[in-house]
């Protein structure tokens, strides 16, 4: 009863929001403050010019503007952008807070790699800076990788994690991805439309501009965009030039730190999420603001697996966990041999409820898993307490299927025999002379 009580009060404390693409449902994980504003430079910037440590601003907006290499756009569409984000000063906000976390280890990539630093802002366009966003297309994360191109750049996606969310892992893809793109083009403004649209899409663009004897770059492209992709970069334009001169926008931006915001530990085995942030003396949601890639309620995998946290909450959580004496997992997995078992047996058997085996496996109301499928569940024993195996991390799967409905049996035999020689013949009658059906 006691292990049944712990591991239901953390999935209660699990609980997330739903995934979202807005640019407003996410919260902020971090207070935030006014910043004045800087001019900006449109100087390129070459790989190793400039020098992380030779740093003297304090506030990271300014290291920002400082990095800006892409050719500015001004059009229409720009104006309509600017004007539409620089109405909404309360979202800006919003999303600065949430870029806070993620923003400075960004900007220290794209420095490390050479390149324009304004594409730090893109996530602002992408997901709102919401590493749970999800599009209607299944991009998912920061950067907003569809599950193929996540794959295509070695992110993981499996049952237990999803690494499209992770903040390392997918900005180092996405910039990855971004300097094949340029590297291709030659062009940045071509570059990110390939990243919104395809390459393949833009490759066509060009050739059918080239063999009507158009132009190439983005302007003559755009007709053959779609809307999206119309907008992407003078979307793009629009949060830079506002981030450029806040205050002739009449927006306060949020000051950000010019320092990291959290450091990587290694996780030496699985640990359940509540008891990661209980460690590191953090909330749930602060915890999974910087860990956005675990999907359950148990962080699993090597030791190339990860754990981002606040310098000081890293340094609280080693001394935290050189003191625990406990278990720092309660979850196994079990699969499902039988079609026909229900959520309330799987429960029974391993001492919990059908709430808890629903919440921890996303299985919908009125629904069970199919044969099988694998699933995470409490551990019962000892003989439990080892880690979830990799080869079990890496190919399990779920599937799910309606629950199936209890047979209503006759009160009489007569009612049984009444009913196949009366209406059920002259159905079966009906639909075998049914001509419609006989021709379909």
């Amino acid at each position: 009863m006691i292990r049944k009580t712990l591991v239901t009060a953390a999935l209660g404390l699990l609980a997330t929001t739903p995934l979202t693409h807005a640019m407003d449902n996410a919260p902020s994980p971090v207070a935030a403050v006014n910043s004045t504003p800087a001019a900006r430079s449109t100087a390129p910037l070459a790989p190793g010019l400039l020098k992380i440590d030779d740093y003297k601003e304090t506030d990271l907006w300014n290291r920002i503007r400082s990095g800006y290499a892409i050719p500015d756009v001004d059009s229409k569409l720009v104006e309509r952008h600017t004007g539409w984000y620089s109405s909404r000063p309360d979202s800006l906000k919003r999303i600065s807070g949430r870029a806070s976390p993620y923003l400075y280890h960004i900007v220290q990539e794209l420095e490390k790699r050479g390149m324009p630093t304004e594409l730090a802002l893109l996530p602002v366009i992408e997901s709102a800076f919401n590493p749970q966003a999800l599009s209607s297309a299944d991009a998912a994360g920061l950067w907003q990788f569809v599950p193929g191109t996540g794959k295509d750049y070695d992110l993981k996606q499996n049952m237990f994690k999803d690494e499209r969310r992770g903040v390392l892992a997918s900005t180092d893809a996405a910039l990855t991805y971004l300097q094949r793109l340029y590297t291709m083009f030659g062009d940045w403004h071509l570059a990110l439309a390939a990243y919104n649209w395809g390459e393949g899409n833009v490759q066509r663009a060009i050739k059918k501009n080239q063999a009507l004897g158009k132009g190439t770059d983005f302007d003559s492209l755009a007709e053959l965009m779609p809307a999206e992709t119309r907008n992407y970069v003078p979307k793009l334009q629009a949060v830079k030039n506002i981030v450029a001169n806040p205050g002739q926008f009449n927006v306060a931006l949020p000051a950000i730190d010019n320092q990291p915001y959290f450091t990587a530990i290694d996780k030496t085995s699985d640990i359940d999420l509540a008891v990661a942030a209980q460690l590191a003396e953090m909330s749930l949601d602060e915890f999974k603001a910087l860990n956005p890639q675990f999907k359950k309620p148990v962080i699993t995998g090597g030791e190339k697996t990860k754990i981002l946290l606040p310098k000081a909450n890293a340094e609280k959580f080693q001394l935290n966990l050189a003191q625990w004496s406990r278990d720092l997992s309660s979850w196994t997995t079990h699969k499902i041999t039988s079609a026909r078992v229900s959520i309330g047996a799987l429960a029974s058997k391993f001492g919990t409820t059908p709430e808890v085996i629903r919440q921890a496996n996303n299985i919908p109301a009125k629904s069970t898993v199919k044969a099988g499928s694998t699933i995470l569940v409490p551990k019962m024993s000892a003989s439990h307490a080892g880690d979830i195996a990799e080869n079990i991390i890496e190919n399990a799967v779920v599937a799910f299927e309606a629950e199936r409905s209890p047979r209503v049996k006759a009160s009489a035999k007569g009612a049984r025999y009444k009913a196949k020689a009366g209406s059920a013949d002259k159905k079966r009658i009906a639909r075998n002379t049914s001509s419609k059906r006989k021709h379909r």
